[in-house]
C-alpha cells in the first residue's frame, strides 16, 4: 500500500485589523489544531502597508502566534507565489495570516486511491457561507412547496 507522510493541504487567507490575530482568531484555529483533523504546516502574517507593500513575517515553533502550542510542520512551504497571488485580497492598511492546513483525515483515503490505481482528478472547496446560504434558499424553497401542496389538498377536501 501507499503511504504519504502528509495529506491533501489547504491554504487559508484569515483577515484581521491590526498586526496580529486578536486571541479569538488564534483560539479559533488552536481549537482546530487540537482536534486532530488538520495539521499546522505552515503559517505566515501577511501585511498590506496604505500604499499596498506588503511584508510578511515567518511564523517559527517559538514565534509570537500562539496557537494553543501548535508549532508549524513545515516552515518555509509557502512561497512567495503564494503571498504574491492572494495578497490582493488584503484590504491596503490591513493585515492577514496565511496559514497552510494539512487535511489529515484524508490522508488515508488518498493512500488508498493511490494503492488503487485511482486519483483525484478534480476537488473544489465550497465555503461554509455559501453552503448555508445555499441550503437556507433551499429548505425555505421546500417549506414553502410544502405550504402550498397543503393548501391544495385541504381546497380539494373542501370541495369534494
Amino acid at each position: 500500500m501507499t503511504h504519504f507522510r502528509y495529506g491533501p493541504v489547504e491554504l487559508y487567507l484569515v483577515g484581521f485589523t491590526g498586526e496580529v490575530p486578536s486571541p479569538e482568531v488564534r483560539a479559533a484555529l488552536g481549537d482546530l489544531l487540537d482536534t486532530g483533523l488538520v495539521r499546522l504546516l505552515d503559517v505566515l502574517l501577511v501585511t498590506k502597508s496604505n500604499d499596498g507593500a506588503i511584508e510578511t513575517i515567518e511564523v517559527d515553533a517559538g514565534g509570537a502566534l500562539d496557537l494553543n502550542g501548535a508549532s508549524p510542520l513545515a516552515s518555509g512551504l509557502i512561497g512567495a507565489e503564494d503571498v504574491e497571488s492572494l495578497a490582493e485580497a488584503i484590504a491596503p492598511g490591513s493585515s492577514a495570516a496565511l496559514v497552510a492546513l494539512e487535511l489529515t483525515y484524508q490522508r488515508e483515503l488518498a493512500e488508498k486511491l493511490a494503492s488503487s490505481g485511482g486519483a483525484v482528478l478534480f476537488s473544489e472547496r465550497v465555503g461554509a457561507p455559501i453552503v448555508n446560504a445555499l441550503l437556507d434558499t433551499a429548505e425555505e424553497a421546500l417549506a414553502e412547496q410544502s405550504v402550498v401542496v397543503e393548501q391544495e389538498e385541504g381546497d380539494s377536501h373542501a370541495h369534494a
